[in-house]
């Protein structure tokens, strides 16, 4: 292909992509009658010609007949030759020295060609031939005696002609009348995409998701539209989500920046009339010290948990096949660093699930902390771990008060703290990541009450199939080792 050809192509192509889907279809549409219309022209045409051709035929082969049976009667040097009457037929008859008889007032025909003349030599019966000489004929040539008789007639296309103008015609009336036809059709077909579209505009434009779009049309426009409204539910509840979330962790962060500022504005304020020492003793200091990197780490916490939350999925790591032991056992080593007054207690065996370990040890970790927070000093907090069926259970017990049955149905809400737990450190979002991550993982977390009188808290997973040569055994202290 020509460059200029090229670029002919690509020019039709940004064309044709820049018009719209309705003006599509209409040009498809008035191209597929036009297309239509010319094969089936062809066709008819063909057909047509065919038949007439086959007719013409017959009535020379009848006429000639005719004058065959004449010239045997009277002789072809005699047989009788009516002037030619204006139209019509031509007749010829050739003698048996080569000469010709023509009717009087006949148009001149073309000579006898040299098949012509061996028909009536007696080489053969008869010949049907056409021939180019100014105007086109069709000339049948039958024997005769010693001689033959010749019938013509012009080859006429007249008939087809206008048999093709007439379907000419035709035809551009069927292409404009498709192409209405199609423009009609496409309006109508693609009523519901305009109304969708006038939809998504009005979202784009105004950020308003509470319009639904009417369900109309049917099969798949009907199915686009169910599936960009559920697009909108979710969208909305995503929003109403992050404006929760919003609302949330500024009421939650309130409280530990309101008492952080106080302690920071009385350090200075203190500080710039030189009376820091004067009226804060060393003990006081050390407390009100000891307060603020609290408030900070807590706020520290929050944040922490906060992104996490924020962030809407578990983390971007990608699946594999754990020890779920392995995550327990480094989830207890970090929960012991961070809560050393408090004993972490592990009863864990080898089990294998199919998931993400970052966000598995996050969970636990969770779930570690908020029992260490309620478990006395002298209690210890029970991480049991083992297989059960098909699944995978982890619990996590404590010796506090437990958890209160109208509690119980809201643990795992987001930020959602109980009564009694107001005045203990934490943000109310631990066991909402739990959740999370438990969900993240097709599994299902439960609150409880154990055995010691606290809370149990209960995951489940699904196992997986270990792979060969891992093994396993639980330590005397409780602690599962290779």
């Amino acid at each position: 292909m020509s460059r200029s050809g090229g670029r002919e192509r690509r020019r039709l192509t940004r064309w044709w992509r820049g018009r719209s889907l309705r003006t599509r279809v209409t040009v498809i549409a008035a191209t597929a009658i036009a297309v239509s219309v010319f094969v089936s022209f062809q066709v008819a045409s063909e057909l047509m010609d065919r038949k007439l051709l086959d007719a013409a035929e017959d009535q020379l082969h009848a006429d000639s007949r005719v004058l065959a049976t004449n010239a045997e009667r009277a002789g072809l040097a005699q047989v009788q030759l009516p002037p030619y009457p204006g139209s019509g037929r031509l007749v010829r008859v050739i003698l048996s020295d080569g000469s010709t008889r023509t009717p009087a007032g006949q148009p001149a025909l073309p000579p006898v060609s040299e098949q012509a003349g061996r028909v009536a030599e007696g080489a053969s019966i008869d010949l049907l031939e056409s021939t180019d000489w100014n105007e086109g004929y069709r000339v049948y040539t039958l024997r005769v005696g010693d001689g033959a008789v010749q019938v013509a007639d012009l080859a006429d296309d007249s008939p087809v002609n206008q048999f093709g103008f007439g379907m000419l015609l035709i035809g551009l009336l069927c292409v404009a009348g498709g192409a209405l036809v199609g423009r009609s059709v496409a309006r109508a077909a693609l009523a519901p995409i305009d109304r969708l579209t006038a939809a998504a505009v009005h979202v784009a434009d105004t950020r308003d998701l509470d319009a639904d779009i009417p369900d109309e049309g049917g099969g798949e426009i009907r199915q686009l539209i169910r599936s960009i409204n559920d697009m909108l539910a979710a969208l909305r509840d995503s929003r109403q989500a992050q404006r929760l979330l919003a609302e949330d962790a500024a009421h939650e962060l309130k409280t530990p920046l309101t008492s952080l500022r106080l302690n920071v504005e009385l350090l200075i304020r203190l500080d710039r009339r030189g009376t820091l020492d004067s009226s804060l003793p060393a003990e006081s200091r050390t407390r009100l010290l000891n307060d603020l990197g609290a408030q900070v780490a807590e706020l520290s916490t929050l944040a922490a948990e906060l992104t996490e939350v924020a962030r809407g999925d578990v983390s971007d790591e990608s699946t594999e096949l754990i020890d779920f032991a392995d995550v327990v056992v480094a989830a207890a080593a970090r929960a012991r660093s961070r809560m050393p007054d408090i004993e972490v207690a592990l009863d864990v065996s080898s089990v294998w699930v199919s998931g993400r370990p970052a966000a598995l040890q996050r969970a636990v970790l969770n779930l570690i902390d908020n029992a260490g927070k309620w478990s006395p000093a002298n209690q210890p907090v029970h991480v049991r771990l083992r297989a059960v069926g098909a699944s995978v259970i982890l619990e996590v017990d404590d010796a506090g008060p437990g958890i209160d049955a109208a509690d119980a149905p809201r643990v795992f809400d987001r930020f959602y703290r109980a009564d009694s737990a107001r005045a203990l450190p934490g943000s109310g979002l631990g066991l909402s990541i739990v959740q999370r991550v438990v969900d993240a993982h097709s599994g299902r977390v439960t609150a409880g009450r154990s055995t010691r009188g606290g809370a149990l808290l209960q995951v489940g997973l699904p196992a997986a199939s270990p792979p060969t040569g891992s093994q396993w055994f639980t330590a005397g202290n409780g602690t599962a080792v290779r």
